[in-house]
């Protein structure tokens, strides 16, 4: 008998995430603010709940993919909690800041519930594909019971520790990537301005010191590298408004330990001018652009 899933956001992302297990055998009941949303729900196999409470009611385990700390954290302690049957497993898959996510899970936990955070990378594209990557925080035996769970919808889950160290994990790995790729586009910027074909400088570092995800996977210049988001106008990808919210979440968590981040603090100052020029909705590799003055 397959396990009963109440999904709440089905969004960009969760959409693709709710259709993969749906097409991994379990049963999910959906809910989400959007009509259309709950619509493609439907059509990919869930059951449409009328509110967080009834899709929660009697099932097996809840995956939320939420906007933010506070709408997470409404939603538990607003609905979930009061309507799970005991035992249900409760995974947060959204990308929220670490202090709220240990808190809900604490409170989770003084319920009886075990509950994961299990933030995920990956995009739009491993979300349909079922191929993300989640990072998951929480105690041994509610990642145990949480896997299975996941890796219906990716290729890759990882223990990253305790109660919100998915979270952690998370956006230490995306202040790494927004940093690495300002650098990569200021690279091929000046490159340009030097006389150097985009190509041949590509060649050249893709292979040498200077590598990094953001050059050979995801290359910011157009028709250099495998196909990204350049290559169609910086449509699609990961914006810019999401990348500016987890450089936040980083920079605010870094203050919250004294931790030195410059270059966090230096990239998230880029994407806020970026996203001021009204580019939020544009893949990040845009920064080319800026730097460029185009």
């Amino acid at each position: 008998m397959s396990l009963t899933i109440a999904f709440i956001g089905l969004g960009n992302m969760g959409g693709g995430m709710a259709a993969n297990l749906l097409k991994n055998g379990y049963a999910v009941r959906a809910f989400d603010l959007s009509e259309d949303a709950l619509a493609r729900a439907e059509t990919a196999g869930a059951v449409r709940a009328t509110s967080a409470a009834e899709a929660v009611t009697g099932a097996d385990a809840v995956v939320t993919m939420l906007p933010t700390g506070k709408h997470v954290e409404g939603v538990y302690t607003g609905e979930v909690f009061g309507a799970a049957k005991a035992g249900a497993l409760f995974l947060d898959c959204s990308t929220i800041d670490v202090t709220t996510a240990r808190r809900v899970i604490e409170a989770a936990a003084a319920k009886g519930f075990d509950m994961v955070d299990a933030p995920v990378s990956g995009g739009i594209a491993a979300a349909n594909g079922g191929t993300l990557t989640f990072m998951v925080g929480g105690t041994d035996a509610a990642f145990a019971k949480a896997k299975p769970i996941l890796s219906a919808m990716g290729k890759a889950v990882i223990h990253a520790g305790g109660a919100g160290n998915g979270q952690a994990a998370k956006i230490c790995n995306n202040m790494l990537l927004g940093a690495t790729m300002i650098a990569t586009c200021e690279s091929f910027a000046m490159a340009r301005k030097l006389g150097l074909d985009p190509q041949t400088f590509y060649d050249i570092s893709s292979v040498s010191s200077g590598q990094s995800w953001s050059m050979t996977s995801y290359c910011p210049v157009p028709s250099v590298g495998p196909q990204s988001p350049s290559d169609n106008d910086y449509q699609g990808g990961f914006a810019v408004g999401l990348m500016l919210k987890d450089l936040k979440l980083a920079t605010e968590a870094a203050a919250s330990v004294n931790a030195s981040v410059p270059m966090g603090n230096a990239a998230e100052a880029l994407y806020q001018l970026l996203a001021n020029q009204g580019k939020a909705t544009r893949d990040f590799s845009i920064m080319i652009e800026m730097l460029e003055g185009s």
